[in-house]
């Protein structure tokens, strides 16, 4: 039985796709992978992003600031964003890629953290979504997503983190990104969260280019490897995988209501 899938999180303006899109969707779409996700990082991309998706069927654009590139960020990049929110444009899905990260040495976090609120401001405002970013920041993301209480909620992308803090995130409403970090047998912690969840709280994706799956290590991520991310959930989980599969398109469909 073959099954379609969304690619919630692709660097898609990013090579090797960029160079060769037509190629790289056809892969995808041999995979089942029938739609991706384009979240921009800074605002020199907004504009790549959109053409994408204006362009190609499969592919929509989710606008936002990465806290990873924050001294890129001015007030004219947020001034940019909200200008394009506001324009509503038909294939934006979300507002992302946002929120923080301490993982750098220098992280600028007090920053990181007012942009991150004001990110959020705005998707209230314009009732989309947010795609988050969070390394070894949950406990403090869920505080500031508490505090600003968005209808729409978002997604956890790239979730690595405990069960406890994969719960707190879905009792806030919002879903966890499953990628290709659970095909890694030493990632036991992952793999048990990813098994435990509801069902009803997990959307597919590949961070592609980036997080490679355990056997492509040094190579580029890609998005056709949703599939394979997708088997090795099946693996892990009680559930059918045509279960799996059907609930995976339904949560992403009632997310991201404009797919």
């Amino acid at each position: 039985m073959s099954f379609r899938f969304t690619d919630t999180h692709c660097h898609f303006d990013f090579p090797p796709f960029v160079d060769d899109v037509e190629h790289s969707l056809t892969l995808a779409a041999q995979a089942g992978v029938t739609q991706i996700i384009i979240p921009a990082i800074d605002a020199s991309r907004f504009a790549d992003v959109l053409t994408l998706a204006a362009n190609h069927a499969p592919l929509y654009a989710a606008l936002g600031l990465h806290p990873i590139v924050i001294e890129k960020h001015t007030d004219e990049s947020l001034a940019q964003l909200a200008a394009l929110l506001a324009r509503k444009p038909e294939k934006l899905v979300a507002v992302g890629e946002i929120g923080l990260d301490l993982y750098r040495d220098d992280p600028q976090f007090d920053r990181q953290q007012a942009l991150l609120d004001e990110q959020l401001i705005l998707a209230k405002r314009y009732d989309l979504p947010v795609i988050l970013h969070s390394r070894r920041t949950h406990d403090k993301l869920a505080m500031h997503l508490k505090r600003h209480n968005l209808p729409r909620t978002g997604v956890v992308h790239g979730f690595s983190g405990s069960l406890q803090q994969a719960e707190r995130f879905i009792q806030l409403g919002y879903k966890i990104g499953v990628g290709g970090t659970i095909t890694y047998p030493r990632a036991s912690k992952t793999r048990d969260v990813m098994a435990r969840l509801p069902l009803n709280s997990l959307l597919l994706e590949t961070d592609a280019p980036d997080m490679p799956l355990n056997g492509y290590q040094g190579q580029p991520n890609r998005p056709e490897q949703a599939a394979r991310v997708f088997e090795s959930l099946c693996e892990l989980r009680s559930e059918s995988p045509a279960e799996i599969a059907n609930t995976l398109a339904d949560n992403t469909k009632k997310l991201f209501a404009t797919l």
